[in-house]
């Protein structure tokens, strides 16, 4: 044990030694340097201090006013200095003065000036039926708001045109030869019956729990869909699918959709295929706003001006507008913002933007009924 002592305290002043001589460098020995800071380039007015969380309708609707004031002058400083900068470039400047709706050879046509509107793709001219005088003023009407050429090749300022090309491109396709591949007409309905077994109106929330939100009538989320979804499904089997079962396709605490019965499956399926171009156009706008094939057939079938019903007794008067319709599609959605509160400029846009696709269908398939 003694040699490995002696070993020991010979060691110890050696690494003392090494230690001292090595040198240390403190971390806070680093050269200063002075902040860059940028130069100011905002021009304007400064901002406006920020004030307290909104709390009334009356001050959102003051804001938003406010937002479109400013974006219409800067919209309008914007198409000054274009119209400086191109000079007269046919895109930038509306070359029509008047717009108007006339009958021409048994069918409406709407005219900028003198020039009818045609088609953006086939250049054929859009011809209306004459029961459709409601749809020739929105489509007039569309295309008199418009302030220049270039607007009129941006979709989503021409719905209504859109949806009415959309109409014809089936009407044309139908009386086209066959080419051997599917038409159009086909891969609608085949889109369509996906719907079927993901319908927004057949999914049914999970029985309440002791805690979960309840309307002042006291019903619960499912309460609501239920009762909704069974005033439509009662209509279309007594007016449009007699005889058949609709079964909810998420109800309880399943996460896996139910499909369909077969049987359902094919009488829709022989029920789109005998709309007309014009309903199921309107058809497939209003499934993909709502994500509802049953809310879309209802809203369909109660205002075409075509006999799309096959019930024996007279179809009563339109009770499922566009407003009920999206009502009923967006359930879920408007009983949640209602408890949490809603996204400013996320879901107060697509509420309205579903009931304008909605309505644009009504417009579609509805007429006078005259041949």
């Amino acid at each position: 044990m003694k040699p490995a002592a002696r070993v020991l305290v010979r060691t110890v002043p050696r690494l003392r030694h090494v230690a001292a001589a090595t040198p240390v460098r403190p971390l806070h020995s680093t050269v200063t340097r002075a902040a860059n800071v940028a130069p100011v380039l905002g021009t304007g007015p400064p901002p406006e201090a920020p004030s307290g969380p909104v709390s009334s309708a009356y001050q959102r609707a003051e804001r938003r006013k406010r937002q479109a004031e400013m974006l219409k002058a800067a919209k309008e400083i914007r198409s000054a200095s274009d119209r400086k900068s191109s000079g007269s470039s046919p895109l930038k400047r509306r070359f029509w003065s008047d717009v108007a709706v006339r009958e021409v050879d048994g069918a409406l046509q709407v005219y900028l000036d003198n020039r009818p509107l045609r088609h953006p793709h086939t250049k054929e001219i859009i011809r209306l039926p004459p029961s459709k005088t409601n749809l020739a003023s929105a489509l007039a009407l569309e295309w008199d708001v418009l302030t220049s050429a270039q607007e009129a090749t941006k979709q989503h300022l021409i719905p209504l045109t859109s949806l009415v090309c959309r109409a014809l491109d089936i009407e044309a396709d139908d009386n086209a030869e066959n080419t051997g591949g599917p038409g159009i007409r086909d891969t609608i309905v085949t889109t369509l019956l996906r719907y079927l077994d993901t319908d927004s109106l057949l999914c049914w929330a999970p029985p309440p729990g002791p805690h979960d939100l309840k309307n002042d009538a006291g019903e619960s989320l499912r309460d609501v869909q239920k009762k909704t979804a069974e005033e439509t499904v009662a209509y279309l089997t007594t007016n449009v699918w007699p005889g058949v079962e609709i079964k909810p396709v998420l109800d309880g605490h399943s996460i896996m959709p139910q499909a369909q019965p077969e049987v359902l499956r094919e009488v829709v399926r022989g029920w789109i295929s005998g709309l007309d171009a014009w309903e199921i156009a309107g058809l497939e706008r209003a499934v993909l706003a709502g994500k509802s094939l049953i809310a879309a057939a209802r809203l369909v079938a109660e205002w075409s001006e075509g006999s799309v019903s096959s019930g024996a007794a007279e179809t009563p008067e339109p009770s499922f507008g566009a407003e009920e319709a999206a009502k009923a599609t967006s359930l879920e959605v408007d009983w949640q913002t209602g408890q949490w509160g809603e996204v400013e400029d996320t879901h107060d846009v697509n509420k309205e933007d579903v009931r304008r696709q909605l309505a644009s269908v009504v417009l579609l398939v509805s007429g006078t009924g005259k041949a």
